[in-house]
């Protein structure tokens, strides 16, 4: 018998995915014990977009939200998800950023990160990974699930092999615009085990609704853990729904050992959460829905949201169609990255801009360094002349991108001293400068207003 375990992620990946990232700690705090109870393999609780909106749009400090649902939650092992090299910004850090990003998440409370990279270069996870074992934690190693000519079945599992080498303690198939399908799925978990004596660790969503069948192959191929979001934040542009599958799976030599009947407060508890989030303008009904063009175009349901809003801005909504034609040829010319941030968000512009202003007319500063290698190497080829005319006489780089950067921890915390509180404020900025400087003078105002006057002006400004 092989007891599945599950990563359950509500209080990260599922309001990211459905409500963007609008879950504050106050709604987190109150069922954390229930939570803790329940018997999950690990919280997915922070990393990805929760670093960023806690500050920028909920005034919270990170860090505090990390302490205190580890101290809430003792006995379930805490998860995040990091970007690699980019950590959880939009560019590459030096490798002493890394290592303290990761030393200090550890610290506060982190036993499990998961680390991948927008074009699966192994050589932007190397220092993450390192960092993660230094300090004795569970590195699960992530590859970015994408099809394309060179995103084969065997091209998963060699990486797979690969990230076993350089020390993986999991490897997790990151599967973000649910485009594993079932007995593909069954298919590739089947040939890692084959190859890798490790767990494996499946990740999907549910926006073109295959992902509850997608979880079910794996397990029967022999995945180890997999991800559900709890059904007020499940299924749709979100992970599969938790408790069906622990239903599904009751009784059988998969059954995951979690009591059903301790779900039942819980899922009342954050439907109403939801219902807040629903009535705030958060949560809308189109993310629970069925979208079928996920597969059609293999654009992630975030990224399509993107593009009709950058349509509408243009007031060429009608380009709609014509831009997602233009997609998949942009990932060709650009050799074929998979589309997760931020590669998704550098295809999905270039892909309108082409449309609108004609093919290459017009080149963003983010498509000129992916194709000069500052994000990493591609996973093929770039169309050659279109990198020539884009690159014009600068020479691509084939090196690692953080080997040309010098430690700038240092020089973070200098520009910042004026505002640093602890340790973690540092990073803080490293990642976000201004909206963390925003979050710093939210954060001295409120302490000077005692008397709840200046706490409220500033309250206005940067509304909760």
């Amino acid at each position: 018998m092989k007891k599945i375990l599950i990563t359950e992620t509500i209080l990260r990946d599922a309001h990211q995915s459905q409500a963007a990232t609008r879950m504050r700690l106050s709604d987190m705090l109150p069922i954390a014990a229930k939570l803790d109870d329940v018997g999950y393999f690990s919280m997915e609780m922070w990393g990805g977009a929760t670093f960023d909106t806690c500050m920028r749009f909920l005034n919270e400090d990170p860090w505090e939200r990390l302490r205190q649902i580890r101290r809430a939650m003792p006995k379930t092992k805490m998860q995040m998800l990091l970007r690699g090299q980019n950590i959880l910004g939009y560019k590459h850090y030096a490798d002493d950023v890394v290592e303290k990003f990761v030393e200090l998440s550890i610290k506060n409370g982190i036993d499990i990160i998961r680390i991948f990279d927008a074009l699966n270069d192994v050589k932007n996870l190397k220092t993450a990974m390192k960092a993660t074992k230094k300090h004795k934690k569970i590195c699960e190693a992530a590859m970015s699930y994408t099809l394309s000519p060179v995103h084969t079945t065997e091209y998963f599992i060699k990486l797979a092999e690969t990230l076993a080498d350089m020390g993986a303690d999991i490897i997790c198939i990151k599967d973000m615009a649910n485009l594993l399908l079932p007995y593909k799925a069954y298919e590739l978990v089947k040939g890692i085990k084959e190859k890798v004596n490790l767990p494996v660790h499946v990740h999907t969503h549910n926006t073109s609704g295959t992902g509850e069948m997608t979880l079910l192959k794996a397990i029967e191929a022999g995945a180890d853990i997999v991800d559900t979001a709890l059904s007020p934040l499940g299924n749709g542009t979100s992970q599969p729904a938790t408790e069906p599958l622990i239903a599904t799976l009751q009784g059988t030599e998969f059954d995951t050992g979690i009591d059903l009947a301790k779900l039942t407060e819980i899922t009342a508890y954050f439907r109403g959460v939801a219902n807040r989030l629903k009535t705030e303008g958060y949560l809308n009904d189109k993310v629970l829905s069925v979208d079928v063009n996920a597969l059609i175009y293999q654009v992630p349901g975030g990224m399509l949201s993107n593009l009709i809003s950058q349509l509408k801005e243009q007031g060429a909504s009608d380009r709609y169609y014509d831009v997602l034609n233009e997609v998949p040829r942009v990932r060709e010319d650009l050799g074929y990255p998979p589309l997760v941030t931020p590669t998704s968000q550098i295809v999905g512009t270039q892909a309108v801009l082409n449309v609108l202003m004609g093919r290459y007319k017009m080149v963003t500063k983010e498509t000129k360094a992916l194709l000069k290698g500052e994000y990493g190497e591609l996973p093929a080829a770039p169309n050659r002349e279109i990198q020539k005319e884009i690159l014009k006489d600068e020479e691509p780089i084939t090196c690692r991108p953080a080997d040309l950067l010098t430690p700038e921890l240092e020089k973070y915390a200098e520009e910042a001293k004026e505002y640093i509180e602890q340790e973690e404020d540092v990073l803080s900025y490293a990642l976000f400068p201004q909206v963390a400087t925003n979050f710093f003078k939210f954060r001295q105002a409120k302490k000077i207003g005692l008397d709840g006057t200046l706490g409220d002006k500033v309250n206005k400004i940067h509304p909760v």
